[in-house]
């Protein structure tokens, strides 16, 4: 007698990167020499977690009573406002921004998919992307299309965005588009000024038609060569014609990822329409997962406000930014030499290698004791969590079978 519904029967137990990341950690517990280059958390050269010690400071600061209480099922005032400022600073778009905490950015995209689409409807996002974005599409009963891309001179594939994004606001009356940048998962690009105006004519054109929701996930932004400014500035002008998103988290830019903070941010310039969204959004809050870490909120929103606190935070930050870019920097200069194909990578956790036959280069390369996260077309590259010293050893194993 099978108790689950037909669709939930053959799903798997195991997120396939943490799949791999626990096999990479129990075969160098057991002594190989082994290069893990799948999960994204940043570590040191030790291969150690970085942690921001600030923020673990603030965190044991948080007084136990509000640690241990609920918090309003939106997400902490003072949070919530600290969010809004650390993307859209002085701007007065900031009064049209409403803002809904999540558990991580994970939690973001889950609120989106849910109250922007209507059951077997699809998101839009590149034809490389995060692999939950199709599991959080999938456990709501949404789908995930693509568009291609990059173009032929390794640029963002506007003509393409255009076209399918067109298509679907012809098949289901209106889009979400997911978009990642600057510091892409899992590609490493970050799209520059031209590329984001482009976006935002794209957007708007479509938005003529239909109601768009852009979401912007900038997950990944602190540790990108090109400020988030940078977006902002170009997509605020879409703010009434179609709903911008922001998918916030406190994981990587506060070094955070168990703490599970992070927030969904809704611009547009209608108090009513802002009205609705914010209860719609705190309606999907209460059904899924009540209310966020009120510990969580109270150290991060402080790290955001304290001016001491902030400076010590940002410093600290930077430093594992300069370890970082130490490792992008030497890898690209290795794997240009080795005739690796891959995306413009300037910053961030991951770079992703163009393989016609991934799946087959990623198992190769675990037998030689290197671990990499094989998807259709491309090997992702994690040097968040690979030692500068190993990277030689990484561009030349990937290079005997990619390039070969």
């Amino acid at each position: 007698m099978e108790f689950l519904i037909p669709t939930r029967t053959s799903r798997p137990s195991d997120d396939p990167i943490f799949a791999l990341n626990t096999e990479a950690r129990a075969r160098a517990a057991a002594g190989e020499a082994i290069i893990n280059a799948t999960v994204g958390a940043l570590l040191d050269d030790e291969g150690r977690l970085s942690v921001l010690g600030s923020v673990a400071q603030t965190l044991r600061e948080v007084p136990p009573n509000v640690g241990a209480g609920y918090a309003p099922i939106e997400g902490d005032a003072s949070f919530l406002k600290a969010v809004v400022a650390d993307v859209m600073g002085q701007r007065p778009e900031a009064d049209w921004t409403v803002a809904i905490a999540t558990p991580g950015g994970s939690g973001a995209l889950r609120l989106a998919m849910a109250d922007f689409l209507d059951t077997g409807q699809a998101a839009l996002t590149t034809s490389y992307f995060w692999g939950p974005y199709r599991t959080i599409a999938d456990e709501l009963d949404r789908g995930l299309a693509t568009f291609r891309m990059f173009d032929a001179n390794g640029r963002l594939d506007g003509a393409d965005l255009e076209h399918t994004l067109s298509a679907q606001i012809e098949a289901q009356g209106r889009a979400l588009l997911f978009i990642n940048s600057p510091c892409h998962n899992p590609t490493g690009y970050s799209f520059d000024a031209d590329e984001w105006r482009q976006l935002a004519a794209i957007v708007g054109r479509a938005a003529d038609r239909a109601p768009v929701t852009l979401l912007i996930d900038i997950a990944y932004a602190r540790y990108g060569q090109r400020s988030l400014d940078e977006a902002v500035d170009a997509l605020l002008g879409l703010a009434g014609r179609a709903l911008l998103l922001f998918a916030w988290s406190a994981s990587k830019s506060f070094t955070q990822y168990g703490l599970r903070v992070g927030a969904l941010l809704a611009v547009h310039p209608d108090p009513e329409a802002r009205r609705r969204i914010r209860s719609a959004l705190s309606y999907s809050c209460r059904g899924t997962w009540s209310n966020c870490n009120a510990g969580g909120m109270a150290a991060i929103g402080r790290a955001l406000t304290d001016p001491d606190l902030r400076a010590r935070t940002d410093q600290e930050r930077a430093a594992l930014k300069s370890l970082l870019d130490r490792r992008v920097e030497a890898w690209n200069s290795l794997a240009t030499d080795a005739g690796l194909r891959y995306p413009r990578y300037d910053g961030g956790f991951f770079t992703t290698v163009f393989c016609a036959d991934a799946f087959a280069v990623a198992a190769r390369l675990k037998e030689e004791g290197i671990f990499v996260v094989p998807q259709t077309g491309a090997l992702r590259v994690a040097l968040c969590s690979v030692a500068e010293r190993d990277i030689p050893r990484l561009v030349q194993g990937i290079a005997r079978h990619v390039t070969r």
